[in-house]
């Protein structure tokens, strides 16, 4: 999916914003290039996982706790905004078919991630009594919870 069509925009000045490599991070993610993918992090880089409370520190570690993954992973985008040091991905990340929600924040310096806050969430239903309220995202479908 091209992330310009993901987002609804296709302006130049917000590819000029881009840190392209935050970019490069993601599709180097979806190919599997393991080495590129972590290219972009600042030898002493820190990972927040705050859902469970992990914090990796040095681009080793976190290479190393994702590259012992052990399911099939793929990686679609689908918003990425920011600006100057600050950036936000929104991505869809299917483990072995099963989708989780991501959106990671990141830090930047001299054009590498110094920090990384990234959140996990899995997909949920809508409760009845907020279903009359509510129309689906685009590309979506609301399901019952």
């Amino acid at each position: 999916m091209a992330v310009e069509a993901a987002v609804g925009r296709s302006d130049t000045d917000f590819r000029a914003q881009r840190p392209p490599c935050r970019w490069k991070k993601e599709h180097a993610s979806e190919r599997g290039d393991f080495e590129a993918e972590h290219a972009i992090y600042a030898a002493d880089a820190v990972l927040d996982y705050p859902q469970s409370g992990e914090r990796f520190r040095g681009r080793e570690k976190i290479a190393a706790q994702r590259g012992g993954h052990p399911a099939d992973r793929h990686f679609t985008v689908l918003r990425i905004t920011g600006q100057a040091h600050v950036w936000v991905s929104e991505c869809v990340i299917t483990y072995d078919g099963a989708p989780s929600y991501s959106v990671s924040v990141m830090e930047f310096a001299d054009q590498q991630v110094v920090h990384e806050t990234q959140y996990f969430a899995a997909p949920l239903g809508t409760p009845a009594w907020r279903a009359a309220l509510a129309e689906p995202m685009p590309g979506r479908t609301i399901e019952d919870a």
